[in-house]
């Protein structure tokens, strides 16, 4: 019952934290009275007849397409180095500068040598992105490693688990929580950075709509186009991340 009641004053909260955001974001766009600040209303009117008639459904699809794929293989990379890492004091030793490298280069030179090396298609798009949110997940799991339980390695030893075995039983839940942090900060990096690489040199998306309408000033697009994506992302963070991160917890809280 009192969680119950913790959940829905928690949900009226973020409703009225929502609409204080449109309240000022009006009260904004009558102050300025400029078609560079559009209000909330005419953004809405935007994206209603852009969803009709226009192309926006099927340019969310394009970049949540690059958004899925980039974010799989940014994920398996990153946790299969992140743990060799963590378990391998000589390999991080090694390897560590490549990772500060990779951290500190930019998203847009990245971007722009996957283009020049692999040309302007999907497969340059897609390493774009994931080589930028790679050495994120890396640094998330290589911690995640070297904080396993040696109590549990030792009893996997002991009963000689498999490497399945160990890694299903002892590996994964221990990981859990750090791969739910590295996917909820990931997915807000890789969508940003797939906006780019759209904006740069491909024919669809979010991010190539962007380009065409910044070009035209109509910031009444601009903003209805982010609007609508920042929508996913929030709709997919609340619905699927969160519950996801609390079930990963579950074990950690179940430890102690």
């Amino acid at each position: 019952m009192a969680q119950g009641h913790g959940r829905s004053l928690e949900a009226a909260m973020r409703a009225g934290s929502l609409l204080a955001l449109l309240v000022l974001w009006q009260a904004a766009a009558v102050l300025a009275a400029s078609r560079a600040l559009p209000s909330p209303a005419a953004v809405a009117q935007f994206l209603a007849a852009e969803a009709l008639h226009g192309d926006l459904l099927a340019n969310i699809g394009a970049t949540l397409r690059r958004v899925v794929m980039a974010f799989v293989v940014a994920m398996a990379v990153g946790t299969a180095i992140g743990v060799g890492l963590g378990r391998s004091p000589a390999a991080n030793t090694a390897f560590d500068p490549w990772l500060m490298a990779l951290l500190n280069a930019p998203a847009l030179v990245v971007a722009v040598l996957c283009y020049i090396w692999l040309g302007l298609g999907e497969a340059a798009a897609v390493t774009a992105v994931a080589l930028n949110k790679i050495p994120n997940v890396v640094v998330i799991l290589r911690e995640g490693a070297r904080s396993l339980d040696p109590g549990l390695e030792e009893m996997a030893r002991v009963y000689r688990f498999s490497p399945a075995t160990w890694a299903r039983h002892v590996l994964a839940p221990q990981l859990a929580p750090f791969l739910a942090a590295a996917a909820r900060s990931g997915l807000a990096l890789v969508w940003k950075i797939v906006l780019l690489v759209e904006l740069l040199g491909r024919p669809d998306g979010v991010g190539y709509a962007i380009s065409v309408y910044f070009q035209l000033f109509d910031v009444t697009a601009v903003l209805g186009y982010a609007v609508a994506f920042m929508a996913v992302m929030l709709a997919v963070e609340f619905l699927v991340l969160q519950p996801l991160e609390a079930r990963a917890r579950r074990w950690r809280l179940a430890a102690a």
